[in-house]
């Protein structure tokens, strides 16, 4: 039983989400706030189903290419539970296939922050000092 579903998923299309930032400041931001604790919140009137896993990519100016991840919807706030205080969305959950590929993800990040912030603004920012 297992086999049929392993190829039943093999046959379907990853679902792909593509968020672009237009300024770093507002990926360095969402950064410091959400992304590097492993997750983060999309705003959408459309969100994906609870469960969903999805391919992540990361549209940052100063990248060439975007910040490919992958994720999976954690929890979803609709049009009609959202609120003043609490705009409609999904919160996403990164998914690494190990440690190593978290620390690439984060190194590529922080290096990107350290060089745009310089290394004193950087450590404010997460509150610790670069390995």
């Amino acid at each position: 039983m297992q086999e049929t579903d392993e190829r039943r998923d093999a046959g379907r299309a990853p679902i792909e989400l593509r968020v672009e930032y237009k300024r770093l400041n507002s990926f360095f931001a969402d950064y410091t706030k959400n992304i590097s604790r492993g997750g983060t919140f999309i705003r959408t009137e459309r969100p994906l189903d609870v469960g969903t896993d999805f391919v992540f990519k990361l549209g940052i100016p100063t990248l060439v290419e975007p910040l490919v991840l992958v994720g999976k919807v954690q929890w979803v706030i609709t049009v009609e539970q959202a609120t003043s205080e609490q705009e409609p969305g999904m919160g996403i959950g990164f998914i690494f296939e190990s440690e190593a590929e978290r620390g690439r993800v984060q190194g590529v990040i922080e290096q990107l922050m350290i060089v745009s912030l310089g290394q004193v603004l950087y450590e404010k920012l997460l509150g610790h000092r670069n390995r």
